[in-house]
Parts: structure tokens; C-alpha cells; sequence
């Protein structure tokens, strides 16, 4: 067995353990709503809000909704992924691929993107925050402690311990 294995392993089970989380739920609901939500904005008020702005703020506007369509379509993704392995149709051992990790948020945000329509501004706010959040979980999930010995809950080690020792024998319930 090689040295990856037992990191793998953990791993695994982190990923099965999060996909069918109240946590996951809350989170994809969050962000499949604010993919939406931005998508009306975009197609709508920002539309016609993009039009009342200056030259200059015009392509602000225009490279910071590029950011914002770009962002979520990464949360979108990490999430989608995320589905997969808790529906079935993904084994958690390919999720951990590192094709599927987020990358970090690069915080080069434009100068004038204060002059921003409000709309744009909470969308880009809201998005940023929970890219953030996404990130955070992506890193404990797949990053933190990569080649060490993974972190490993004492009560679930403990469990596995008496599992083990039990296997095969008679029940106590027969």
C-alpha cells in the first residue's frame, strides 16, 4: 500500500461525510440561488444600470461582472462536483482530484469599482464572501495536512477500533 493511501482514504471519507451534510445543503442552495440571482441582475437591472455609467466606468463595470460571472461559475462547479458524489454519480476518491480544487481568490478587485452600481457591488460582495467560505472548506478538506498523517476524529477511530475487533463475531442481537 503506498504512503498516499491512508491520506486518500481520509479523504474519501471527508468527502461522503460533506456531500450529504446539512452544511452542503445550506451552501449549494446559497450558491446555485446567488448564480441565479446574478444572472437576473445581469440580464436586467444591471443592464440598464450599466448604461447610465461613464466611458471609463463602463468597462469597470464590464471586466468586474466578467469577475463575478467567472467566480461563481468556479463555486458553481466545486459545488456541482460536490453533488455528484452525494447523488451517486461521482465515487468520492475522484473528487479528490486536484482538477476539482478551487483557486485561491485573487483580490485585484479594480480601482473604480467603488463608482459601481449597488446591485453589482452586494453581487460581488456576496460572492466574494462565499467563495471565501467555499475555499476555506475546499483547503480543510483537500489541502491541510497533505503528506502528514490526516487528522482523525478520536471517536470515529475509536468506533473503527471496536468495529474491527467485533467483526465476525456472533451478534449479540442473534
Amino acid at each position: 500500500m503506498s504512503d498516499t493511501a491512508p491520506v486518500l482514504n481520509a479523504r474519501v471519507g471527508i468527502v461522503r461525510d460533506f456531500a450529504s451534510s446539512d452544511l452542503f445543503d445550506r451552501t449549494f442552495k446559497e450558491g446555485m440561488a446567488l448564480v441565479e440571482e446574478t444572472a437576473a441582475y445581469l440580464d436586467g437591472d444591471g443592464r440598464r444600470d450599466s448604461r447610465l455609467l461613464s466611458r471609463e466606468d463602463a468597462l469597470v463595470y464590464a471586466g468586474e461582472s466578467m469577475r463575478l460571472t467567472t467566480r461563481l461559475m468556479q463555486i458553481a462547479s466545486w459545488l456541482l462536483v460536490q453533488r455528484a458524489v452525494r447523488e451517486g454519480d461521482m465515487d468520492p476518491s475522484d473528487a479528490c482530484d486536484d482538477k476539482y480544487r478551487i483557486a485561491p481568490l485573487k483580490a485585484d478587485a479594480a480601482d473604480g469599482a467603488m463608482t459601481m452600481p449597488g446591485g453589482l457591488l452586494s453581487l460581488l460582495d456576496r460572492s466574494n464572501r462565499l467563495y471565501e467560505r467555499i475555499s476555506h472548506m475546499d483547503k480543510r478538506m483537500f489541502i491541510d495536512g497533505e503528506g502528514d498523517t490526516p487528522k482523525v476524529n478520536a471517536v470515529m477511530s475509536q468506533m473503527a477500533m471496536l468495529q474491527n475487533a467485533f467483526a465476525g463475531q456472533p451478534s449479540l442481537d442473534a
